[in-house]
């Protein structure tokens, strides 16, 4: 089905109220059942056979309601995003603060991970399909760094300060990378993308070493505080 298909407009009988978008607990609800839907839809016949109108009905959104959160293909992605984001940032870290910012990074993204495995089977359809949507791919870009700045804030790591830029370049690269050992894991506790994700965070702790003695740039200033989940109130490969 895509979007342009002339039927009248009915939500999915099955699907549950939509509560009201316009406030903090309703925009939540919103995109979880967006997203939840749409990753279904894409595991089931591949992103590029999934559109958007069919994303709104298989979620039970009316079209006015979808068009005001999710006006493009990669507002539907960053609802995935910020699903699993929320999921980080609402819950309680085991954080130490004489943890390193390795330590704490591989925690929080691991958590992350965890929140995108109800999404895992859609999001390898994305992976997969979303080469043959450049634009798409490039609109996502602008979320993605947004999600990867907040989980750098959950880990204590500050993403706004000189070097913060890099630091979300660098996290978004690590992302990209263990992404796709993540969407392969079939084992029960994920350690194969522990290993990746630890193996890829110290390369990049490296890197970032020896990039900050040749430039003699500061690192990104980390909190003095012990990261916590609900610090600090929400502001792509994909997920």
């Amino acid at each position: 089905m895509d979007d342009t298909a002339e039927t009248p407009w009915k939500t999915d009988p099955e699907a549950p109220d939509t509560g009201d978008p316009g406030d903090p607990g309703g925009a939540d609800t919103l995109d979880q059942r967006v997203a939840a839907a749409a990753m279904r839809l894409a595991a089931g016949q591949g992103w590029r056979h999934t559109g958007l109108m069919e994303i709104a009905r298989a979620a039970g959104v009316p079209p006015d309601a979808f068009y005001r959160r999710f006006p493009d293909r990669s507002d539907v992605l960053a609802a995935v995003s910020r699903v699993a984001d929320t999921a980080v940032l609402a819950g309680e870290s085991p954080s130490a603060p004489e943890e390193s910012a390795r330590d704490r990074l591989f925690d929080v993204m691991m958590r992350r991970y965890d929140a995108l495995l109800p999404y895992r089977d859609g999001l390898r359809s994305v992976v997969r399909d979303l080469r043959r949507e450049p634009l798409t791919a490039l609109a996502f870009s602008r979320h993605f760094g947004r999600s990867m700045a907040w989980m750098l804030r959950a880990a204590g790591v500050e993403a706004d300060r000189p070097g913060g830029a890099l630091a979300v370049a660098g996290l978004g690269a690590v992302q990209a990378r263990v992404m796709r050992v993540f969407l392969a894991d079939d084992t029960a506790d994920l350690s194969r993308t522990m290993a990746a994700l630890d193996s890829e965070l110290r390369r990049a702790e490296r890197w970032a070493g020896a990039f900050r003695r040749r430039s003699g740039r500061p690192s990104p200033s980390e909190s003095k505080t012990p990261p916590h989940g609900a610090g600090e109130p929400g502001g792509a490969s994909a997920g």
